[in-house]
């Protein structure tokens, strides 16, 4: 049904952005409002708006380089459509079944978990470079958004409150 090149740009790009903007939001948001309902509708917003938004992004993109087909675009947007909203939404299920402050811990792991062996597969398919370091590349960048948005979420709570 899709070829290669549409998966293999709506898979990367939509599994990537899904995980980690969404690790930023809720992190972000734990951070500064410690509540479950605000969180799931931050995730639920991701997953919604964020999933259409990227798939335009990834449309515009693949139509801008002007070596696709009209079909070829479609797939591309499509399959990022729902590439993100399905890595984004995966991250409510921890947040409904654990106590709040055990699902976040459990989403980041998972979160970064599911980054690494995707990277990880990724680099060892394509390139013949070590894939450990594109691993690492990626998780710091991870971290790094996920570090950030803790503390932007405490500094708001600090400012507003």
């Amino acid at each position: 049904m899709f070829n290669k090149h549409s998966i293999k740009v709506a898979f990367s790009f939509g599994m990537t952005s899904g995980i980690i903007t969404t690790l930023g939001l809720i992190v972000g948001l734990h951070s500064g409002t410690h509540s479950q309902i605000v969180i799931i509708g931050g995730i639920l917003t991701i997953a919604i708006a964020d999933s259409f938004s990227d798939a335009l992004g990834i449309h515009i993109s693949e139509e801008s380089q002007g070596q696709h087909t009209e079909k070829e675009v479609w797939e591309s947007t499509i399959c990022t459509f729902l590439a993100k909203f399905v890595f984004a939404s995966i991250f409510i299920i921890p947040i409904l079944l654990l106590e709040l402050s055990a699902a976040i811990i459990i989403s980041v792991i998972l979160g970064l978990a599911l980054l690494s062996i995707f990277s990880f597969l990724l680099f060892k398919k394509e390139n013949h470079q070590n894939p450990i370091k594109a691993v690492l590349e990626h998780l710091v960048i991870a971290l790094i958004v996920i570090f950030l948005t803790h503390y932007l979420g405490k500094w708001i709570t600090f400012v507003f409150n």
